[in-house]
């Protein structure tokens, strides 16, 4: 059975930066890709940021970009997103996901849609707030 666990979640303040991890369990072969999500109260689940297997493909939410950095550990399918200069807008659970495909899948992923994604983490609520 698969199982994503995400941590690095808290209360931080506007300006402040806060790093998230994730690693997945359970998995055979490894993940095609692991992704960020996140849903703020009232809002819709969007997307933030994902990455491939090799970490040699990345995407990220336009509005995003510019302050946060998704990376991972292939080895242990474990994906990090850096988040910096945080606003209040950021706050929301985020979660992690990855599809049920090898890495060595081969077909056109859709990185940036939720329905792409096949496990789910528990989330990590981030609060930015003076």
């Amino acid at each position: 059975q698969v199982h994503l666990v995400e941590s690095g979640g808290g209360l931080v303040e506007p300006g402040d930066s806060l790093s998230l991890s994730c690693t997945a369990s359970g998995l055979t072969h490894g993940t095609y890709a692991m992704g960020w999500f996140r849903q703020a109260p009232g809002k819709e689940r969007e997307f933030v940021a994902s990455i491939s297997w090799s970490g040699g493909t990345k995407h990220y939410a336009d509005s995003l970009k510019e302050r946060f950095y998704i990376s991972r550990e292939s080895a242990d399918d474990t994906v990090y997103l850096q988040m910096n200069n945080l606003k209040s807008d950021d706050t929301a659970v985020y979660y992690c996901a990855c599809p049920d495909k090898s890495p060595y899948w081969s077909g056109v992923f859709s990185y940036t849609t939720a329905s792409a994604y096949d496990y789910w983490g528990q989330g990590t609520q981030v609060t930015v707030s003076s």
